[in-house]
């Protein structure tokens, strides 16, 4: 038995059933999105003045990432004009580019991840603090590269706040308390790593698709051309839909 329209539109919708499921799927996934962002603004809007952290996160780092998904767009949209076009290498060269641009942005964003669990905030018994990246623990100290240090109440390290030391001995008897900057640390940090990590998941799954179609399942260029050129398209509709909600999240949480 054929199943009707996967080449062809439908008549009802003038899309082929692929499209129509796709756009389906990606409605949910703004509900989804949608009410995440609600709910980050709703929070903020609902701090005390002066008391939501700002400068916590690597700009540049940010804007690099958004331009190696920028870049990956751009990449999906040319491999699959080349496979309109009939130039299957060129499918080929522009989809292993964005497969690239997919397995650089994870890396960048667990580079982010690791330095904001080596990131720490110490109050010492003295009613100081000392914010900056764990460098070596003991039973008897730690040691802080990159220090800011001010008193309880003051701010963050990133409002740049207090006197900065390149590197900090602190004895494990003067430590009050000790905490990185995981999503336990604050209401922002929570939905920072709730928001990027579900984006990353979303960047590792669509990647995983498009290496299939890139890999094995890219013997259907030869049996049966046309769905095959309507299955790239599909991946890259949620490709593209993965890159735009990074163009929402990078400055919401980066820049505002």
């Amino acid at each position: 038995m054929e199943i009707p329209y996967v080449v062809q539109p439908r008549p009802d919708t003038g899309l082929y059933n692929a499209k129509l499921g796709i756009w389906l799927f990606l409605a949910s996934e703004v509900m989804l999105f949608g009410a995440l962002f609600s709910s980050y603004i709703l929070l903020r809007i609902g701090a005390a003045p002066g008391a939501w952290p700002h400068g916590l996160l690597n700009i540049p780092i940010g804007t690099v990432n958004t331009l190696v998904l920028i870049t990956s767009s751009i990449t999906v949209v040319m491999a699959w004009a080349s496979l309109k076009l009939n130039q299957f290498n060129r499918f080929k060269m522009f989809q292993g580019i964005t497969l690239v641009c997919a397995m650089l942005f994870v890396c960048i964003k667990s580079y982010e991840y690791y330095d904001k669990f080596t990131h720490y905030e110490v109050i010492m018994t003295d009613g100081m603090v000392a914010d900056g990246h764990l460098v070596e623990k003991s039973d008897t100290h730690i040691t802080l590269k990159h220090v800011a240090v001010f008193h309880e109440g003051e701010g963050t390290a990133g409002d740049h706040h207090g006197e900065h030391r390149e590197e900090m001995r602190i004895e494990a008897a003067q430590i009050r308390k000790m905490e990185n900057y995981g999503p336990w640390h604050n209401t922002y940090l929570a939905i920072y790593f709730t928001l990027t990590a579900l984006h990353a998941l979303h960047v590792i799954g669509g990647a995983a698709v498009i290496a299939y179609l890139w890999g094995p399942g890219s013997r259907m260029w030869k049996t049966d051309p046309e769905r095959f050129t309507n299955r790239i398209e599909i991946s890259g509709l949620f490709w593209h839909f993965v890159d735009l909600v990074w163009i929402f999240l990078f400055p919401v949480l980066y820049l505002l």
